[in-house]
């Protein structure tokens, strides 16, 4: 992947996570995929690419007062071991079966954000 493609790349996802809180999941890995990365490798690079998306976001939100630290921190603690967990698991199942599983959960995204837009 180009450092050009990767710097569009990450300035839409950065202006898709500030605007609607969407993490680099969700954008990030079908993107990577689709460029050539494997399900494996797509998965941990947009992990660790979210960071400063993550920083820079919580950092300008907090300034308009829209972050909940307690709620924040319970939710980040809980999901440690279970990212530790889910690590675990997805190293264990071969990238055809873990993409389809990612691909069930964008659907199922979809579907509850387009469930709660009707309302």
């Amino acid at each position: 992947m180009s450092y050009a493609l990767a710097f569009v790349l990450g300035g839409f996802a950065g202006v898709l996570a500030g605007m609607f809180g969407v993490g680099g999941g969700i954008l990030f890995v079908p993107v990577l995929v689709g460029l050539g990365l494997g399900q494996h490798d797509a998965t941990g690079t947009s992990l660790l690419a979210i960071l400063p998306t993550v920083v820079a976001g919580t950092w300008r939100q907090s300034r308009y007062g829209n972050v909940r630290w307690r709620d924040a921190l319970v939710l980040g603690l809980a999901s440690v071991g279970a990212a530790l967990g889910g690590v675990f698991l997805a190293e264990a199942l071969p990238a055809h079966v873990l993409r389809k599983l990612f691909a069930v959960l964008l659907v199922g995204v979809a579907g509850q954000i387009a469930w709660r837009a009707r309302r």
